[in-house]
């Protein structure tokens, strides 16, 4: 899997298509939607359009909330493919773990990796705990783990980072850039300013420091551009503690453990 995809959280079937064709010409090779994105037909026909063979690039997308259950995961499945135009998915996963079915149709999900419509399994937004009781029932442990990361909640995630990593799921990391509104952090800023980088570079870089997969979102082919340019220099032991230590536990977007409440 590569580290770094192109997130298509909230972008039309048009703006995907503009962003994958930067994306790819800029050396990304991994593209992050969700049937509840709206947008895999746009996904499906940028890769149609492209100039890469299949086995160039990787695909990741989810099944949503009201397709839970082992058929309705099957046929959920299905439609994404069809919808994405593609044989196999590299990557599927269950998008939120809803109360009392994501172990049902987990179980959908070791049917089409056994199939080989998926290459690989996972699941977004699961904390320990429900790691924890999939692998109770699960015959195939996850083997992707997707949640909001980035500085500003490195302590909240810091215990799951490590267990994923004692538990050879691989973490990928939603938001990394949260959502560019943190950018004028201080810390941030220096560090940015030290590296002579833009403060996304500085974030995307911490997080492929702590050994996380990072899909930042973006449909302007220049922010696009930048945030690619990540592999050329390194964060120093310091910087990395300076950004960890801004930890504050603003997420932007719902907590697991709350997103199910009435």
């Amino acid at each position: 899997m590569p580290l770094l995809h192109l997130g298509a959280f909230k972008a039309s079937d048009r703006e995907v298509q503009t962003a994958i064709h930067a994306a790819f010409a800029s050396g990304y090779r991994a593209v992050d939607t969700a049937a509840v994105y709206k947008n895999e037909t746009g996904v499906g026909t940028a890769l149609r359009n492209s100039t890469l063979t299949r086995e160039e690039y990787f695909v990741t997308s989810k099944v949503w909330n009201d397709d839970h259950g082992y058929e309705q995961t099957l046929k959920a499945f299905e439609a994404s493919r069809e919808r994405l135009g593609l044989e196999y998915l590299d990557l599927y996963l269950i998008h939120w773990p809803v109360p009392g079915m994501f172990s049902e149709t987990w179980k959908a999900l070791e049917e089409l990796y056994r199939r080989g419509a998926v290459r690989a399994i996972g699941v977004s937004n699961f904390q320990t705990h429900h790691l924890e009781q999939l692998r109770r029932t699960a015959e195939i442990a996850p083997m992707v783990n997707q949640v909001e990361f980035h500085p500003f909640i490195y302590d909240e995630q810091r215990t799951l980072l490590q267990y994923c990593g004692d538990t050879a799921i691989v973490m990928q990391g939603w938001a990394p850039l949260a959502r560019a509104g943190r950018f004028d952090d201080a810390v941030v800023r220096s560090i940015a300013e030290a590296q002579q980088r833009t403060p996304a570079q500085i974030m995307l870089r911490w997080a492929l420091q702590h050994g996380v997969v990072v899909p930042p979102k973006s449909t302007n082919p220049e922010r696009i551009k930048a945030n690619g340019v990540i592999w050329d220099f390194e964060l120093s032991e310091e910087q990395m503690r300076r950004l960890d230590s801004i930890s504050d536990g603003a997420r932007v977007g719902p907590h697991p453990d709350r997103f199910f409440e009435s």
